[in-house]
């Protein structure tokens, strides 16, 4: 699979983002010198291991039967040592249904376990950047 992302503002710094039929706005903060038309990359990074938490406790609970009503999985950034190799996201879980304490703790224990979350925090990541 490709993923494009094409600069879509000459002015600025809005890019679109082309993945299979899906397309995407994404800038920089103004901070970071952008018109904040669109999540950043941090943005969408965090947004990945929030929504990979998200799907995977979902089909989890619906494997096992659990009365899962309703997930939302929010994330907390602090990037504040990230120029001293540090980067810390904190998730927190909001689980509604008529869940037990058990079946609580066995979906914290499974959103810990997403493949997101493996990948950022087990695995190393080759990149390799080439020009065209």
């Amino acid at each position: 699979m490709t993923i494009s992302v094409r600069r879509d503002d000459l002015a600025g710094t809005r890019h679109r983002v082309q993945i299979r039929q899906h397309s995407f706005t994404v800038d920089a903060s103004p901070a970071g010198g952008g018109k904040d038309e669109g999540p950043s990359p941090h943005d969408l990074y965090d947004a990945a291991l929030a929504s990979c938490k998200a799907l995977t406790v979902l089909l989890y609970a619906k494997r096992k039967g659990m009365p899962l009503e309703d997930i939302e999985v929010q994330v907390e950034r602090d990037d504040s040592q990230e120029r001293q190799g540090t980067y810390k996201l904190k998730t927190v879980l909001h689980l509604t249904g008529p869940l037990d304490d058990a079946q609580r703790a066995e979906l914290l224990r499974v959103a810990g376990k997403c493949p997101v979350h493996r990948l950022m925090s087990e695995v190393k990541t080759e990149i390799e950047t080439v020009l065209a």
